[in-house]
């Protein structure tokens, strides 16, 4: 067992003083998550076996694996009936029948999924120390377009959900997009970045590159551009004469990305002119973080109060997707008078608190975080522009391609 396996201070470069807990305890860090994710298969794993309608129906279905069901399902409600799944017409509990589930996001599963992400994130900090990984910054922009791939990859299952199976061409059908459809997604995406980046090392340490991480961004990007390029196939080739199809409204996109640009410049501009310390740290990683929260703010605000207005076909506007998108815009609704609303909506609040935890997150990470422990804070910057740049493309793509 080599010292890099040990969560011993004194062995670590990113931790300093008196040896830790686990140190005490002859335990590793690696030794330690491993554990904890096996305690956690364990409790739901059996807990499910032996209390099914309490731990697993009443919980790990309804809110979790219930509401990836039923948008694999293309359904909008799905209801437990004692170990088989069926599809409802509302949110009421039939007789004789469990809890009903509904695509999207609950506080419960956004707990679970926030604690999913941490959990994560340390073993991918286990691993960047074992593959012996120290330009953390180089590595971030490297990465940048796997965070956008993400969303790509999510509203290319939307998008199946949307049209029959008859009428695509790459059909993706349950079990195969669950892949694409949080948690598992994240999964997905966790394995497809990982084997990239062994194929980038593996290219760089044969010589054939000068640094990994120019192949590393030239496959994230590739893979970008051919997932959207298969979500516009599909608004192109689908031959429907009549709905559900795709469409293509780029000015979505457009309004979007300059308006994040916008905003973001404004933002940067005030924090280099009047409080430059704020991102002494982060540096031009801050500068893509308030952007890629930018873009989530500006995609809510275009696809909650102003859809219809921009997509002549939209007889709505989208319905926000995650419950602290819906608390926001209704808190704005219930504290400003009709008057206002009636005018600028009630979902500029929510990009307005986008930017503003974006700016705190950036000058939260200062100089000396970074030089304390540059391997997490790298995953947490990740981790936080991932929440933000990911759910705004989605948001952003679909709006733009009528999903």
């Amino acid at each position: 067992m080599t010292s890099d396996d040990h969560a011993v201070a004194g062995d670590d470069p990113e931790a300093g003083g008196p040896p830790g807990y686990l140190d005490r305890l002859g335990v590793t860090v690696f030794q330690a998550w491993l554990a904890t994710v096996a305690a956690i298969l364990a409790v739901f794993g059996l807990g499910s076996i032996a209390f099914t309608r309490t731990v697993y129906a009443n919980f790990v279905w309804h809110y979790f694996w219930g509401p990836v069901y039923a948008d694999a399902q293309g359904w909008r409600y799905a209801a437990w009936a004692d170990g088989d799944v069926v599809q409802v017409s509302g949110p009421d509990v039939a007789a004789g029948m469990g809890p009903v589930a509904e695509p999207g996001y609950t506080i419960y599963s956004e707990v679970g999924y926030a604690f999913i992400l941490i959990l994560m994130l340390v073993g991918v900090a286990i691993l960047l120390k074992r593959l012996e990984l120290t330009e953390f910054r180089k590595l971030f922009f490297a990465l940048f377009p796997f965070v956008p791939l993400g969303g790509a990859l999510r509203v290319l299952e939307d998008a199946n959900n949307v049209l029959p199976a008859d009428a695509t061409p790459f059909a993706l059908e349950y079990p195969l997009n669950t892949l694409m459809i949080s948690p598992i997604i994240y999964f997905t995406m966790f394995a497809l970045t990982l084997a990239t980046l062994l194929v980038a090392m593996y290219v760089h340490r044969r010589g054939l590159t000068e640094t990994f991480e120019y192949p590393l961004a030239a496959m994230g990007t590739a893979l970008l551009v051919v997932t959207v390029g298969l979500i516009a196939t599909l608004a192109f080739t689908t031959d429907l004469t009549s709905p559900p199809r795709l469409r293509f409204y780029p000015i979505i996109t457009v309004l979007t990305l300059v308006f994040a640009t916008i905003t973001t410049a404004g933002v940067w501009g005030m924090i280099e002119r009047f409080a430059p310390e704020i991102n002494a740290g982060t540096g031009y990683i801050g500068l893509v973080i308030i952007w890629g929260q930018s873009v989530d703010g500006v995609s809510n605000v275009i696809g909650l109060d102003w859809y219809d207005e921009l997509v002549p076909v939209a007889t709505r506007d989208l319905d926000p997707k995650h419950p602290v998108n819906k608390f926001v815009q209704d808190t704005t609704g219930d504290v400003l008078p009709e008057s206002i609303t009636a005018i600028t909506g009630d979902a500029w609040t929510f990009l307005l608190v986008k930017v503003v935890a974006a700016v705190f997150v950036v000058w939260v990470f200062d100089e000396e975080i970074f030089e304390e422990s540059p391997r997490f804070t790298f995953m947490l910057l990740l981790a936080i522009l991932a929440v933000g740049l990911g759910p705004g493309t989605r948001d952003m793509l679909r709006a733009t391609f009528l999903v």
